[in-house]
């Protein structure tokens, strides 16, 4: 049985992760601030064994509470999605102390939490895949997201280093860096008014938003160790192209 952990899984890119490695055959551990109440009711329909932990990934204690319990129900793990993260919309001079380091610990310290307790269980097994959920925000700046935006840099740096470290010893680790999502978050987002649909579909060369489907899919790719057996340490930008095209705002829409 092959044992997938998807943390944030309770709405959005975590809630369908879960759903495509369901499809596969995975079971699953499934972690949220709340219970994922849909989540486990589609994995159910699925007919794959799962585990509830609900709790917070930037707590060390809960971290180590959820691989008991892993470990104790199935003795292994395959595959970890680091899916949970928060956002924080506010111009960098308006960004508290307390904000940043919030975001810190939801999106870079909770999945090097994971990473190191459920990957301890993965070098003795010598496989296992880690598959963080990062963002084009890691890969380039995007104004009036400080905190969030560090979080993700500092999340490709953290995935680089562990496919240099365990890559060896049986483990790959990649990143899956999305673009926008229409997501329960990119809700609550648009709710304060900071931007339109049209600000990001005119900007994205596929004329889009992602669809939670197309991250997940690109994460059960990596998650593959036949499928992506080779691939180890990569940032793959999941964003109909947003991060490569340098046009300018005419010249782009002028091609649709």
């Amino acid at each position: 049985m092959r044992v997938a952990v998807v943390t944030g899984s309770a709405q959005g890119i975590g809630r369908q992760v879960a759903q495509v490695l369901a499809q596969q055959g995975y079971a699953l551990g499934l972690n949220d601030l709340r219970s994922p109440t849909d989540t486990l009711a589609m994995a159910e329909k699925a007919g794959v064994p799962t585990l509830e932990v609900v709790g917070d990934v930037s707590d060390e204690l809960f971290v180590q509470d959820l691989t008991d319990k892993l470990k104790t129900k199935w003795g292994r793990v395959d595959v970890l999605v680091n899916n949970a993260g928060i956002s924080c919309i506010a111009p960098a001079e308006q960004t508290s102390a307390v904000q940043f380091r919030r975001v810190f610990e939801v999106n870079l310290l909770g999945p090097f939490l994971l990473t190191k307790s459920l990957g301890a269980l993965m070098l003795a097994q010598r496989s296992g895949s880690i598959v963080n959920i990062a963002s084009i925000a890691g890969l380039m700046g995007i104004s009036d997201r400080v905190a969030y935006n560090t979080s993700k840099h500092g999340l490709i740096g953290m995935t680089r280093t562990l496919a240099a470290e365990w890559g060896g010893r049986g483990i790959r680790c990649n990143a899956v860096c999305p673009g926008w999502v229409k997501t329960e978050m990119d809700a609550v987002d648009q709710a304060k008014g900071t931007y339109s649909d049209e600000d990001i579909t005119d900007r994205i060369p596929m004329a889009r938003f992602a669809y939670p489907d197309d991250v997940a899919n690109a994460v059960a790719f990596l998650a593959d160790p036949k499928q992506s057996a080779f691939i180890n340490g990569q940032a793959i930008a999941v964003d109909g192209g947003w991060s490569v095209d340098g046009s300018w705002q005419s010249l782009r829409l002028s091609r649709r």
